[in-house]
């Protein structure tokens, strides 16, 4: 599908609801992107305060979210924590390898996914589309404005802009959701099949007051005081006080001259002083505010973290034992696969289900749109434990789950694939106990035969062993102590007499025979 001649319609034709509502076919005009005044803000966060805070929330509640949405903007702007946070809780999903799922195995519902799946693909910002509708996590909702174009005969999507939240409006009659624009400033019914509306729920209530933020807006102002206070602490006591002497004598130019030497002395870190004048430094000794200012702030930073993540230990640099950390990342895993499931319902809802319905009819299955969000396993157990399943067990287990579970695309017709050694050899039968008792009597009267030519064997080389040990005994017996011993034992021309007198002819011939024996005896088994 084609972003190659991607072109703005800001001076289409404009979108009339008395008209264009109800059709059968696509809403090809823009309705809410392309106002010049959308990047403009009114910075409610500005000089916020606790009771103008709470007057935001309550416009809100009445159905006008453009302050809030406004003020929620802004806090992710300005304080990186809550930035760092959202952005982790965006990217675990978008993270995620994602496919689209034919309604069933019929032939006409996979030719359905395979379009779809070309589509979704084809749209070139879509990994954006998907952070721009995750912006809901924040602000309770995210809108976005589906751009249609034809091309090949079919009703295909171009593009997907973002509309910002803040042109939201609740009717205040049927609380429908409408959107503000130039030409209906009171906001405007959301045509069919024209927007993607993405809703997410982090409490139960109103979708206005459901996001995130609205939780963490409390942390953020009384943050945002806690650093306003800190940084005025440091520029008070973070340098000395420079203190100014002067001689009672002294006349008001030479006070002069020491004030301003005492004004440079902050700025530029240089000045000049008559001699009968002198200047201290005076250290601050506030450190405990100092300590009071970072705890209440990183007191906040834990609570946001909480909110955003449902935990702290991966978040924050708090102390928490390695079993903890892995409790509390299992956590945001629960949070990354409820994202994903709500973030794939939308998407077959409000961008999937009018691709189908225009292009192929309104009776047509819907496709499925789903995220892998299972964690990483070690592939080496999971190979095991289905060989259990299978060889042990004998589970009948489909070859399309397999292909599905390991990432591994099936062959198509013809095509040439990997093949064990023994393909397609039947498992073999197991053994009886009758088979397996007369398998072990097997060859017992032969094992006997030999187990007594080694007993024999044994008795009779006793005589044999005690002859070849005798030049030994004699070493052991002519030397007068251990040292003695073992200085015969180092000397090369004494061990290889000693080799030579313990050479037994009588002890080789003996080992032949034996074996001599035992090969007959194997023999006569295999015949």
């Amino acid at each position: 599908m084609g972003k190659k001649n991607k072109k703005k319609k800001g001076g289409a034709a404009s979108f009339h609801p008395e008209t264009d509502t109800g059709i059968t076919r696509p809403v090809t005009v823009r309705v809410a992107v392309g106002d010049v005044n959308d990047k403009f803000s009114e910075y409610p966060s500005n000089g916020l305060t606790p009771r103008r805070l709470a007057r935001i929330f309550r416009q809100a509640d009445e159905g006008d979210v453009r302050s809030q949405m406004e003020l929620f903007e802004e806090m992710e702007e300005k304080d990186a924590h809550l930035f760092s946070q959202m952005q982790t809780r965006k990217l675990a999903v978008t993270g995620l390898d994602w496919e689209v799922q034919p309604f069933s195995e019929d032939e006409t519902d996979k030719e359905i996914a395979d379009f779809i799946d070309k589509q979704l693909k084809g749209i070139e910002n879509f990994d954006e589309v998907l952070i721009d509708m995750l912006d809901a996590i924040g602000k309770g909702i995210s809108i976005m404005e589906l751009a249609w174009t034809v091309e090949n005969g079919r009703n295909v999507i171009d593009d997907i802009e973002y509309v910002h939240p803040k042109k939201l409006v609740w009717d205040s009659l049927t609380d429908n959701i409408k959107i503000c624009t130039a030409e209906y400033p009171s906001g405007v019914e959301i045509p069919e099949n024209k927007f993607v509306v993405h809703k997410y729920k982090a409490k139960s209530g109103h979708a206005s007051r459901a996001g995130v933020m609205r939780v963490v807006s409390w942390m953020y102002l009384f943050k945002n005081y806690d650093l306003k206070d800190w940084v005025s602490f440091c520029e008070v006591f973070g340098m000395p006080l420079r203190l100014g002497k002067y001689d009672a004598s002294a006349s008001e130019d030479d006070k002069k001259q020491l004030m301003e030497a005492i004004v440079s002395l902050g700025t530029d870190a240089a000045g000049i002083v008559p001699s009968s004048t002198m200047i201290e430094f005076i250290e601050s000794q506030k450190t405990t505010s100092v300590e009071i200012y970072e705890k209440l702030a990183r007191y906040c930073d834990e609570q946001i973290s909480k909110a955003v993540l449902g935990q702290t230990l991966t978040s924050d640099s708090g102390g928490g034992s390695y079993a903890q950390s892995k409790t509390h990342d299992e956590v945001r895993h629960d949070l990354t696969i409820a994202d994903a499931k709500a973030l794939a319902v939308t998407i077959r809802r409000d961008i999937i289900r009018p691709l189908v319905e225009f292009n192929f009819g309104m009776e047509a299955a819907i496709p499925f749109f789903t995220f892998d969000c299972h964690e990483v396993e070690d592939q080496k157990e999971v190979v095991e434990i289905y060989k259990t399943l299978v060889c042990d067990m004998g589970l009948a287990i489909p070859k399309g789950h397999i292909y599905k579970k390991f990432n591994i695309p099936k062959p198509e017709d013809g095509e040439e694939v990997l093949t064990p050694p023994q393909a397609g050899a039947a498992h073999p039968p197991m053994e009886t106990a009758e088979e397996l008792k007369l398998k072990q009597e097997e060859g017992q009267a032969e094992q006997k035969q030999v187990d007594g030519i080694v007993a024999i064997a044994n008795k009779q080389a006793e005589e044999i062993f005690r002859e070849m040990m005798q030049p030994i005994f004699k070493i052991i017996d002519k030397a007068t102590d251990m040292d003695e011993l073992q200085k015969i034992l180092k000397d090369e021309n004494e061990l290889r007499k000693l080799y030579q007198d313990m050479e037994s002819p009588e002890l080789e011939d003996f080992i032949h025979q034996g074996i001599y024996l035992s090969h007959l005896i194997g023999r006569s088994m295999n015949e």
